[in-house]
């Protein structure tokens, strides 16, 4: 089948192959036919290093498709069902899950060191253990998470990562408050959804910072009430909160210099929501006097902070009310062949989500 591969790390560009075959599937395993895959900056931090991930492997980790075989002891599937891919599913049994907190589960990543792919010259492993840059990709049963029929495989596969990432930070893990005033650091896809999340909170003001002139205007569409360019974020604060800073502030880049803006730009005693990836090495500095004396809460957010698949469910039900609009952030639509054209429109901030058909 067709897969688009990265040979080694750090390169930038993707080889579209022929002569990959998904492999383990057996018991508790599904087989799913990728239909719609999203490209999320995280796939090209695995790609430059940034996250780690051994190679060759196959990107992608937010898609969607339909189920194509069952292995044994999997029940609650069947052949032919329309399903998203969760690239971080629960166990259910760990003390994080127990706890209610099935984004902390480390199950998923038990699976991300084992090969689910193989070519003629070898083993090929699949991002964050899924790989749906593919026309055929094998999972653990608990990945495949069924979808209603009027949930579009393009739709469903964005839920599968940024949207429920970017949304859930908003409302699972800052909480933002009616009225408040927002900061949001960061507008692709996720940051995008940041700020629809903070809209249905009902923040008063939400300001998208952005260096990308085309996503400081989408971000306008999908909720904010200003958009800039990080050099007016200071004059912003001042302007805006009389320099106390924003209730919350979210960083959505993934990188200790944003990280540290975003702190200096959240007010005393506000909340600092940190959604961005960021690099094993790359530390954020911070005095022990200024944690005290600020009183700020730091809430890093994992998948968004929260149950995935309850997350899921009321992204589903907002977006049929007309009340989170995901089509708009699907900008750009390729087939696997213009991969590394949709890897360049990310890079340079030209698309805010590209939609892989396969």
């Amino acid at each position: 089948m067709r897969a688009a591969v990265l040979h080694e790390i750090g390169q930038d560009k993707l080889e579209v192959l022929d002569d990959v075959e998904a492999v383990g599937f057996g018991p508790g395993k599904v087989r799913i036919r990728v239909r719609a895959t999203g490209l999320c900056h995280s796939d090209i931090s695995a790609m430059n290093g940034v996250l780690p991930q051994p190679a060759p492997f196959i990107p992608g980790h937010e898609g969607a498709g339909e189920i194509l075989d069952i292995g044994d002891g999997v029940t609650h599937l069947t052949p032919g069902q329309r399903v998203l891919l969760c690239w971080l599913p629960s166990c259910g049994t760990c003390p994080a899950c127990k706890r209610g907190q099935t984004q902390l589960c480390l199950a998923g990543f038990m699976n991300a060191g084992t090969p689910n792919f193989k070519r003629p010259g070898g083993d090929v492993f699949g991002f964050a253990g899924t790989g749906t840059f593919t026309e055929e990709v094998v999972v653990d049963a608990g990945c495949a998470v069924p979808i209603p029929d009027d949930v579009p495989f393009d739709i469903a596969a964005l839920i599968g990562c940024g949207v429920t990432t970017g949304l859930g930070a908003a409302i699972n893990t800052a909480k933002v408050e009616a009225g408040s005033s927002v900061a949001v650091i960061g507008c692709g896809g996720v940051g995008i959804s940041a700020i629809q999340g903070a809209k249905l909170q009902g923040a008063a003001q939400i300001i998208a910072v952005d260096p990308v002139e085309s996503r400081r205007e989408a971000a306008l569409r999908f909720g904010a009430t200003e958009a800039i360019a990080p050099d007016a974020l200071a004059d912003a604060k001042q302007r805006i909160t009389a320099g106390e800073g924003f209730d919350y502030v979210f960083e959505v880049v993934g990188k200790s210099a944003t990280a540290r803006t975003a702190y200096e730009t959240t007010r005393r005693g506000g909340t600092l929501c940190v959604v961005g990836a960021g690099a094993l090495d790359d530390y954020l500095q911070l005095s022990m006097f200024e944690l005290f004396f600020d009183e700020k809460r730091i809430l890093p957010s994992m998948y968004g902070g929260g149950d995935v698949l309850t997350s899921y469910e009321r992204t589903i039900a907002l977006w049929r009310a007309g009340r989170v609009d995901l089509e708009s952030l699907i900008t750009h639509r390729v087939p696997l062949t213009g991969i590394n054209e949709a890897l360049e429109q990310m890079r340079t901030g030209a698309a805010l989500r590209t939609c892989i058909e396969i």
